[in-house]
């Protein structure tokens, strides 16, 4: 569980993102500039290595708050502007990455305090780490907002058919803005995380983690049409993940040979979510 926790985190915000029909290919760069962002600022504005929980906290939130607006402005073109959320998130993908080089000078930061990484390496529940407390919480939270709340139907509504759902109320742009600034605002927190586990900042973070979170939500069920799609069932396929992965670690398989399997599986969940959707249509 903690092994994946970040996946599982930002997978949170890519199923919103596909469940809406649309695709956030910027979460590996946006883990990156999060994780850079904010070691950066405790580095030369919170005092360094010497920085208060507060300063630390500050930063962290200032980063995060950084990719929900780099979501924003992704959600924005999206849906005002019509452009294509693959285009957009593309383009975002380059941007986020030139952002943590530029403030990294592409070099790590490691400049901050020692308990910075309590968030990270920390088990203050009952022995439990608390990356994996934050990922449980977040998990319920994002189920209840999805499965008893106006705006979780909204999402689904807007996914299966969203000129219905403009003709039906429901206001589709606001909603594109939020699921897309929503989806950067836990890039940004899974750069937190991933900062805190390795207490450093790297413009490296992140590199092929659109895969790994993709896949995540693919396996778990959630359909890359739009419209169908489960916040558990993402729990479920980035623990898929993790255990292939810890699977092909045990038993010696070399890096570029598990990039080829999990290729594979990311191919065989997207055929099967096509010939489940083919198979309803032939139904009906």
């Amino acid at each position: 569980a903690n092994q994946i926790a970040v996946i599982a985190i930002i997978a949170i915000g890519m199923t919103l993102v596909i469940i809406t029909a649309g695709i956030d290919l910027s979460v590996g760069s946006l883990i990156a500039f999060s994780a850079v962002l904010c070691c950066w600022l405790v580095r030369d504005w919170m005092g360094g290595a010497d920085a208060s929980v507060t300063g630390m906290i500050v930063s962290s939130v200032l980063a995060i708050l950084g990719c929900g607006i780099l979501g924003l402005f992704s959600g924005s073109m999206v849906a005002y502007f019509g452009v294509p959320s693959f285009v957009v998130t593309l383009g975002m993908m380059m941007v986020a990455s030139g952002f943590a080089y530029m403030i990294s000078g592409g070099l790590s930061i490691y400049q901050i305090p020692s308990s910075f990484d309590w968030l990270g390496r920390g088990d203050a529940f009952f022995g439990i780490p608390n990356a994996v407390v934050l990922m449980v919480i977040l998990y319920i939270f994002a189920h209840f907002v999805m499965s008893r709340t106006t705006a979780g139907r909204y999402i689904y509504a807007v996914g299966g058919n969203p000129e219905a759902a403009r003709l039906s109320g429901v206001p589709v742009k606001r909603i594109l803005l939020w699921v897309y600034t929503v989806s950067g605002a836990l890039a940004g927190l899974g750069g937190v995380v991933m900062a805190s586990q390795f207490r450093s900042g790297d413009p490296k973070y992140g590199l092929m983690y659109e895969l790994y979170v993709i896949a995540a939500v693919v396996v778990g069920g959630t359909s890359l049409a739009g419209g169908r799609g489960k916040v558990f069932g993402t729990l479920i396929g980035a623990f898929i993940i993790a255990v292939i992965q810890n699977g092909m670690n045990l038993t010696g398989v070399q890096s570029y040979t598990q990039k080829v399997v999990l290729g594979i599986v990311l191919l065989a969940a997207v055929l099967l979510d096509m010939l489940k959707k083919r198979g309803w249509k032939l139904s009906s």
